[in-house]
């Protein structure tokens, strides 16, 4: 069956070449959704929009809100990465997966075009030959790493002019922590000499660096300077407690990062962990944090492409580039990524999955520490009682609630072609998901019976899930036959503090309908979200309200919202691989799973010869008897 599409997207999926390039899928007010590359644009584009697609929520979210399509046609698949990674670093499309804040990534910047280079903590790394070193995730580990670099290579962070004359100098050169270039204590080969040990530590040459610091210590001994070469020994003691930190992971003088990822597929909790190995040292480790990595299932191909998608976000604003990247899972596209890397660093690189050995011994390592970061992130995640807190509050204040909304309910629906249709009741208490309250609704009535009708579908979802909250314990069916109260379910009795129904001003006029019915609309605070742009509908307004970008109000919505769609979505797709694998036999009355296995057994398999056969060898299978013949004649 044809996707309906419009107009205008049709146009340009017609229109799409059989070459390499970029593209972008933009909404109605052509902002851009996605950024991605393809070897082949028309086969890579279109295939978001086959009817048998499986998108991932995210993914599928998007596709529906694509009204614009362009691209960028390149000579070569390596030119259209390299467009790819500027295109998302320009732009940060919502639906691409995105390092976390990783515009925030702080790097150490030595200014060493300059004469007396000044150490300190960029944003931003620019083409002005200096030196960096990162990114790295959080700038409160960056200032504690230079604090201990800082005690063995004295370095300037002021914003002196450095001519040597100063009257005096500052507190850091009485604490040790700068050789007075100021004061003309350094000279300037003296200094850069030390910030040359500086830069040597920071890539891996630790051995190097404490041999020169031991020879510097030794020629102030001899010179009978003892009071400099105590504090040369004292440097040596803290450059050595450094290097005690940082394991010796290989025999030979090698520099390679390893990279491996954990993922949360229930909750999309994605973490990649790298670890720098510098002359066969580990010098240190990043975690980070990605957003959008949502997957179907989990597996290799999928964790490989996402370490792919890693590689192309981290490496493309890395300082460095080591010869060889060790990874986890080879993504598809290694062999694009091996050579866009090669051409970055502009000499050899290598990348591999080792499967054996003490290369091996190091993925299991950077594997174990991605889990373990991941549950704790997860676990500060959930008992961050604080932000929760707040999100309720501002959401409170923001909708003009008079109780702050401790219990949420989101609805949403999940359909294909009026097929399978089911509905989903998330509940947030507290801004946490509480999941023993989550209920899902299989739509019965018209929602589901060959023309999608959304709102149909919300209808009845609301009305079944509401009128059990009214209905006293003994009474019986109202309204919806076969929709019988579950009078054992407390659960249906508590109402809300606030109702979100996905979708804008139509599903949200079907709610108040729903609650009106049940005298519930006063008691109960209702609001709409529109996906177009995140708009919140309230009855009887007809302007929408738009919580403020960054809050954690908007945050807490968009994730309730987010989950109420992938429990929506899960359901329908174990209805629908049900149905796909749905017999004849299972209508027949009377013929459970064990005579339909005998039925099939016995008739190897074919529902048409189980069709033809009669009363008497419907008999003759073991379980059957004539009552159940009969129902299988009757029905097939």
């Amino acid at each position: 069956m044809k996707l309906e599409l419009p107009a205008r997207v049709q146009q340009k999926l017609d229109e799409l070449p059989d070459q390499p390039g970029c593209y972008q899928m933009r909404d109605e007010n052509d902002r851009i959704l996605y950024v991605g590359k393809a070897l082949v644009l028309r086969q890579r584009v279109r295939s978001y929009f086959q009817p048998s697609a499986v998108h991932v929520p995210r993914i599928q979210e998007m596709v529906d809100k694509v009204r614009e399509i362009t691209w960028w046609v390149t000579r070569t698949e390596m030119e259209a990465l390299i467009l790819e990674n500027d295109l998302i670093k320009r732009h940060q499309p919502r639906y691409n997966v995105l390092l976390k804040d990783d515009k925030q990534y702080p790097y150490i910047k030595v200014n060493w075009q300059n004469d007396f280079p000044k150490v300190e903590l960029v944003r931003q790394m620019i083409d002005d030959g200096a030196r960096y070193y990162g990114p790295f995730t959080g700038a409160r580990a960056v200032y504690q790493t230079l604090e201990g670099l800082r005690r063995v290579f004295p370095y300037l962070d002021c914003e002196r002019t450095i001519d040597g004359q100063d009257a005096r100098p500052c507190l850091y050169y009485d604490m040790k922590l700068c050789g007075g270039p100021c004061i003309g204590a350094q000279n300037r080969a003296e200094y850069r000499d030390g910030i040359q040990q500086f830069m040597d530590f920071m890539e891996g040459e630790t051995d190097g660096a404490l041999a020169r610091l031991e020879k510097q210590m030794q020629n102030a001994a001899e010179l009978f300077n003892f009071e400099l070469a105590a504090i040369y020994r004292d440097r040596i003691k803290a450059a050595q407690r450094i290097v005690a930190q940082q394991q010796v992971v290989g025999v030979s003088q090698e520099d390679e990062d390893v990279v491996s990822i954990a993922q949360d597929v229930k909750s999309a909790d994605t973490v990649v962990q790298v670890l720098f190995v510098r002359k066969g040292r580990l010098t240190g480790k990043e975690n980070f944090v990605l957003e959008g990595a949502s997957v179907a299932e989990s597996n290799d191909e999928t964790l490989g492409a996402l370490i792919g998608t890693f590689i192309q976000r981290y490496y493309d604003s890395a300082a460095t580039i080591p010869p060889r990247l060790l990874v986890q899972f080879l993504p598809g596209d290694h062999k694009l990524l091996e050579a866009w890397l090669r051409q970055k660093r502009g000499g050899r690189f290598e990348l591999r999955m080792p499967r054996r050995g003490k290369k091996r011994n190091l993925i299991d390592l950077a594997e174990r520490n991605a889990a373990e970061h991941l549950r704790v992130q997860q676990a500060q995640w959930a008992v961050d009682t604080n932000r929760q807190t707040q999100s309720i509050a501002e959401l409170q204040e923001s909708l003009h609630l008079i109780q702050a909304p401790a219990r949420i309910e989101c609805f949403d629906i999940s359909t294909l072609h009026g097929t399978n249709t089911v509905g989903s009741m998330v509940v947030f208490a507290k801004g946490a998901p509480l999941k023993s309250a989550y209920k899902r609704f299989k739509i019965r009535g018209k929602g589901s019976q060959g023309e999608p009708d959304d709102f149909a579908s919300m209808r009845e979802m609301l009305r079944r899930r509401f009128r059990r909250a009214v209905e006293e314990k003994e009474t019986g069916p109202r309204g919806h036959p076969g929709d019988k109260a579950r009078t054992s379910d407390d659960q249906w009795r508590i109402l809300p503090d606030l109702v979100i129904v996905d979708g804008g001003k139509g599903q949200l006029s079907v709610a108040v309908e729903v609650l009106e019915e049940f005298d519930l609309l006063d008691r109960v605070p209702l609001v709409g979200l529109a996906k177009r742009e995140e708009e919140v509908f309230l009855p009887r307004r007809s302007d929408p309200i738009w919580l403020k970008r960054g809050s954690q109000a908007l945050y807490l919505v968009q994730r309730i919202r987010d989950e109420a769609h992938r429990f929506a979505i899960t359901y329908h797709r174990t209805l629908r691989g049900k149905s796909q694998t749905h017999s004849a036999l299972d209508d027949v009355p009377g013929i459970g799973p064990t005579r339909r296995k005998a039925l099939l057994q016995f008739f190897s398999g074919d529902v048409e010869r189980i069709r033809a056969a009669t009363l008497e060898e419907l008999q003759a299978v073991p379980g059957m008897n004539r009552r159940a013949a009969q129902a299988v004649k009757e029905h097939l």
